[in-house]
């Protein structure tokens, strides 16, 4: 089993930036895909990016262009760049892990989230 922890959210206004993190610690090594959801009050949760161990990466088509997500594998910590904040960015932030993407929202390990909050 996989723990996960995220940080890094806040409050900011629109067209800032924030970088979330997501420490894992446990079993990584059934880890080798890892991705980004989000969910706003009154919404469906949301899949923001994934990330797999060979770097390939997916975003949704609302923050094509603006966020980034990475990893780092030696410090086991998952990254989520978002740049050009907007208030529709405003949500809880979860970070999310498991063996393969497709398997990352029925059977992944989630962390407890980290909310983010953008003023107009």
């Amino acid at each position: 089993q996989v723990q996960l922890v995220e940080s890094g959210g806040g409050s900011v206004q629109a067209g800032g930036s924030l970088r979330l993190s997501c420490a894992a610690s446990g079993s990584t090594r059934s880890t080798y895909c890892m991705g980004w959801f989000r969910r706003a009050p009154g919404n469906e949760r949301e899949g923001v990016a994934t990330i797999d161990s060979d770097g390939n990466t997916n975003y949704a088509d609302s923050v094509k262009g603006r966020f980034t997500i990475s990893h780092d594998n030696a410090k086991k910590t998952l990254y989520l760049q978002m740049n050009s904040l907007k208030p529709e960015d405003t949500a809880m932030y979860y970070c999310a892990a498991a063996l393969y993407c497709g398997w990352l929202i029925q059977r992944g390990s989630w962390g407890q989230g980290t909310q983010v909050t953008v003023s107009s």
